[in-house]
């Protein structure tokens, strides 16, 4: 990979790729933190020198009244910009649409809920939430890719003009989806003209094995890459065929990709341009949800790409 030691500016392909790419889900394991900590590390984060990289702070319904307690410090007072929430619901997912409403309503100019993200198995549970959502709300559908009736979830998510959400790991090496399960997903969603998020197991940015929580007996397996993630979508998106994404994938050497200021480029011969990227990150892979905002930065800057 390339060598910077300029972090105040990152190659316009990193910049691009990456602006706002990661959720903090600090509240979840393996982290797991309590709110005051995630809500400390995500003001501490957000304005540092790679805030830019930092999208909303994820939070479940039933704790916004404990989060706002934590943040008051940090929301309140003039000339600072509203935080951006995205808010897991309950099982009852009107209950939690009518409680972002009231939240927003309550704080506006503080902080905002403009994401939500909600379990989905049937098109009867996406259409009626979608019945309910208001326009200020994008909704991200965790849906099974291995489901039977997967094609046809994704067929109302873009009928309803929604977005998707896959999970890609969690705390045990069964959590994490096998790689043509996550390309079927991609390239199912990416035909449909269906963005997403993922979320969970994409703490590092090259495909590596390593521990999955941070106990000193953790288990121990392979992680998908976040930026294998993100550029196996862009080759998606431009139409490259499945065994070439596999292998994007499945790329466990850092040298094989390369930033510069006009494209990125994989193996040498295969590049996504800027203009590539942008429309990768409007209507391709919108975020990733990360329990941690320090170790994606750490690899990161090992890598020389900050």
């Amino acid at each position: 990979m390339n060598d910077s030691t300029d972090i105040a500016t990152p190659k316009s392909s990193v910049r691009t790729l990456l602006e706002g790419a990661i959720d903090y889900a600090g509240l979840f394991p393996p982290s797991q933190y309590n709110m005051e900590r995630a809500v400390n590390n995500y003001a501490l984060n957000r304005s540092g020198a790679y805030g830019w990289m930092m999208g909303r702070f994820v939070v479940p319904v039933a704790r916004l009244d404990e989060f706002l307690e934590a943040a008051e410090q940090y929301i309140l007072g003039p000339n600072r910009a509203p935080w951006r929430l995205s808010v897991l619901a309950s099982e009852d997912a009107y209950d939690s649409i009518k409680a972002i409403i009231a939240f927003n309503r309550e704080n506006a100019g503080k902080v905002t809920v403009d994401s939500f993200e909600v379990k989905a198995n049937s098109t009867s549970k996406i259409e009626n939430t979608v019945d309910a959502l208001p326009p200020f709300l994008t909704a991200y559908f965790e849906i099974p890719p291995a489901a039977a009736n997967f094609p046809d979830l994704v067929a109302s998510l873009a009928i309803n003009r929604q977005c998707a959400k896959i999970r890609t790991g969690g705390v045990t090496a069964d959590a994490f989806p096998k790689s043509k399960e996550v390309i079927r997903f991609v390239r199912t969603c990416m035909a449909a003209n269906v963005p997403f998020k993922a979320t969970a197991g994409l703490h590092h940015p090259i495909r590596c094995f390593k521990p999955l929580t941070y106990a000193d007996n953790a288990p121990t397996g392979t992680m998908h890459g976040f930026l294998n993630m993100f550029l196996m979508t862009g080759f998606a998106r431009e139409s490259f065929q499945p065994e070439v994404l596999e292998e994007v994938l499945e790329d466990e050497f850092a040298e094989a990709f390369s930033f510069d200021d006009e494209s990125i480029t994989w193996r040498g011969e295969k590049a996504l341009k800027l203009w590539q990227l942008e429309r990768l990150r409007r209507f391709g892979i919108q975020s990733f949800g990360s329990c941690s905002f320090e170790e994606p930065v750490e690899d990161l800057k090992e890598l020389g790409l900050l």
